[in-house]
């Protein structure tokens, strides 16, 4: 067997999450792809070593696997964002709608208050306008008992 070449996975240049991530990903790449053949089984094998001596492999075939996960990763984080997309737009879709439903259910009830609010000011009219009458109509009927007892 080959010796696997590898360099340090802390000479990346990555924070010390990205350096976890790598491993955790390193691992489940190459054990992807030893999946149904003996020779990746040995790779898997010399993956989670190189791994857990924090080193990166780098042979063209482990290099391609870790490539190819990344890849589909990739593609699933980006096929979830779109759909976290997708939701959000819904979301705020629905609650500007809601939002111009309640204005508008307001603007009604506003309106119907307005009308309201007129009617009373009508009646108060009315009223201010048969207080009027009676008060005169009592004048007169003070003035017309006022002259019977006179006769």
């Amino acid at each position: 067997m080959a010796t696997l070449q590898s360099v340090p996975d802390t000479s990346l240049g990555l924070t010390r999450d990205e350096i976890i991530l790598l491993r955790q990903h390193q691992q489940v790449a190459l054990e992807g792809r030893g999946r149904g053949s003996s020779r990746g089984g040995a790779s898997s094998r010399a993956a989670s070593a190189a791994s857990s001596q924090g080193r990166l492999l780098l042979d063209p075939s482990s290099l391609q696997a870790l490539g190819y996960h990344f890849d589909r990763l990739m593609g699933a984080i980006q096929h979830r964002l779109q759909t976290l997309n997708q939701q959000t737009q819904f979301s705020t879709q629905a609650q500007s709608s809601s939002a111009h439903n309640a204005m508008a259910m307001a603007d009604a009830e506003i309106g119907r208050f307005r009308e309201i609010l007129r009617q009373m000011d009508e009646l108060e009219r009315e009223f201010d306008k048969v207080r009027h009458i009676r008060d005169i109509v009592k004048s007169f009927r003070s003035r017309v008992e006022g002259l019977e007892k006179r006769v």
